[in-house]
């Protein structure tokens, strides 16, 4: 090896260079940042999000392979996705979606429905879908949540998915092994659907987390967007659940 290509000792290949990374819901929070991350690690990205505007933005500052603009618990909007997407990819990251917050006594049954199949199916969905294109050792990432682990009034239906994904991403892993599925599992992450989620809220809760939590700070995207690479980088794992809450499951509630 001559000097001019022997790496220097603080340089390091980087861990997904070469490698195609997808990520539905990547225009904002945690999917974007995953994205910014993955570029950084040499990866090319593919981008979607219900809001074309804001898709193109990210693609732009990205320079994206490319985007759709569709929702992602949509079903034939889905499939069309994966049937025109170019193959092969490696590694797919789900961040569409939102928690669903109500009490199942005032709920409308249809909604009821529609809520759990939503959510349950989209992730079924993606692994149909994507099995064929995810080349083997690649990776399905599923986020989910902690906050519902504790029974909470409003929480049932945000609760019975939390125990429900894990459960189905342990037998997706062996179903279409050798591409690996995992479940990332956040507690409150401070992006703009917190923000829309809690309005003028959004600093009281900041504050109660600074005050609690043991890592002393809020999460934010760029956290869960490491433990993401992770997961995609190293492939031993495949079938389990990682949280990323900062410890908020260990304080009292």
């Amino acid at each position: 090896m001559s000097p001019s290509t022997t790496p220097s000792p603080g340089q390091r290949q980087p861990d997904l260079l070469g490698q195609t990374v997808v990520v539905l819901g990547g225009s904002a929070g945690i999917g974007l940042e995953t994205a910014r991350r993955a570029r950084t690690e040499g990866a090319k990205v593919v981008l979607t999000g219900r809001d074309p505007e804001r898709l193109r933005r990210a693609a732009i500052e990205l320079d994206a392979l490319g985007t759709a603009a569709f929702d992602a618990t949509e079903p034939a909007a889905l499939e069309r996705f994966f049937r025109d997407l170019p193959g092969p990819i490696d590694h797919v990251l789900v961040t569409a979606g939102r928690p669903v917050y109500g009490r199942v006594l005032d709920m409308d049954l249809e909604e009821i429905r529609r809520r759990l199949g939503e959510h349950l199916l989209t992730a079924i969905q993606v692994a149909r879908h994507a099995a064929g294109k995810v080349r083997p050792g690649g990776t399905l990432l599923f986020m989910s949540g902690t906050g519902a682990r504790r029974p909470g009034i409003g929480l049932a239906l945000t609760a019975t998915l939390t125990a429900a994904l894990p459960a189905l991403v342990a037998n997706l892993a062996l179903e279409i092994a050798p591409v690996r599925v995992n479940v990332i599992a956040a507690g409150f992450v401070d992006t703009p659907l917190s923000a829309q989620l809690l309005g003028d809220q959004l600093e009281n809760r900041r504050a109660q987390l600074r005050d609690t939590l043991p890592i002393g700070r809020v999460v934010g995207p760029a956290d869960v967007a490491a433990l993401a690479i992770h997961l995609m980088v190293n492939t031993a794992l495949t079938g389990a659940t990682y949280d990323v809450d900062g410890g908020q499951q260990l304080v009292p509630a």
